[in-house]
């Protein structure tokens, strides 16, 4: 049984596919409204992609906290891409080696993917999963774009223009260089900034300590180690809506500079539909009954 606040438990998960690619960042053409089937499992959000190189479809993970798309790094070996130059990427207790850019003609059925990938061993992630991971599709997908995230009909849709909605729905959504991100309350605290990363399959992830919301780095940072960390119940207002008991992990250091924590999908899914509608800055939590 939970207890809130004064009893922590020691968990053991994993930060899903947290990535950031700060010093270029990509941006995706609207598209038309089109539908793209989705599997929402242990936590994360698959789809299947397509690829020229591979008569078997690819197994990726829609990551809006990663702000470049990325595809696994013996995949793209796998598959005989040319690999970009050397960039260095830091992880969660140990550095990484990854390649910028590699060309992929990708497509999640009708839908187009970006078309330069970070190319980054995915292996340790693949290991927490059920199935191998050949890559991620990042928030250079969602940018300038509608993107509706349908948890419980297990769909991904990208709208034609931004939807209708009750005021109660929406939530400022702030659009960095690093990602996106929301203001919250944690336990009737003052309001701090936190990233929608859509690659997280927990709840929420706090940093107890205080960010410095201007913040925003350069470097490639990626957190794909197993963590044994804090973990307890909080209280959580995000716009409207107010969140008496959200799973919490505790951190004492920032995850990314300028950000308080992760909003990840064991927050998000309890709203069964969530769009990121990237065009007109704003966070969807829920949808608006039709009159």
């Amino acid at each position: 049984m939970w207890h809130k606040v004064c009893v922590v438990y020691r968990v053991r998960y994993w930060l899903c596919a947290i990535l950031v690619l700060v010093s270029r960042l990509l941006q995706a053409e609207t598209a038309p409204a089109s539908e793209l089937p989705i599997q929402f499992r242990e936590g994360l959000l698959w789809a299947e992609v397509s690829v020229p190189q591979s008569k078997e479809p690819l197994h990726f993970l829609v990551d809006s906290g990663a702000s470049a798309s990325v595809v696994n790094l013996s995949t793209a070996k796998r598959l005989g891409l040319k690999l970009g130059p050397k960039v260095k990427v830091t992880a969660v207790a140990t550095t990484l080696t990854g390649h910028w850019p590699v060309k992929l003609s990708a497509k999640a059925r009708e839908l187009e993917l970006p078309d330069e990938y970070l190319a980054l061993d995915l292996s340790k992630l693949s290991g927490a999963c059920s199935r191998s991971v050949d890559g991620l599709i990042g928030a250079d997908f969602f940018r300038d774009r509608v993107v509706e995230i349908d948890y419980t009909a297990q769909k991904l849709r990208v709208l034609s223009a931004s939807p209708a909605t009750e005021s109660t729905n929406a939530v400022p959504l702030e659009t960095r260089p690093c990602g996106f991100r929301v203001a919250v309350s944690v336990n009737g605290g003052k309001s701090q900034w936190v990233r929608v990363d859509t690659g997280c399959a927990t709840a929420f992830q706090w940093v107890t300590s205080r960010e410095r919301a201007d913040r925003c780095t350069s470097k490639l940072a990626v957190g794909l180690a197993e963590l044994s960390i804090p973990q307890t119940m909080t209280g959580l207002r995000i716009g409207n809506h107010k969140l008496d008991t959200v799973p919490t992990g505790l951190h004492s250091k920032a995850i990314f500079p300028g950000e308080s924590g992760l909003l990840g999908n064991g927050l998000l899914a309890q709203f069964g539909v969530v769009t990121i509608d990237a065009k007109s800055r704003r966070l969807l939590l829920g949808r608006t009954p039709a009159p």
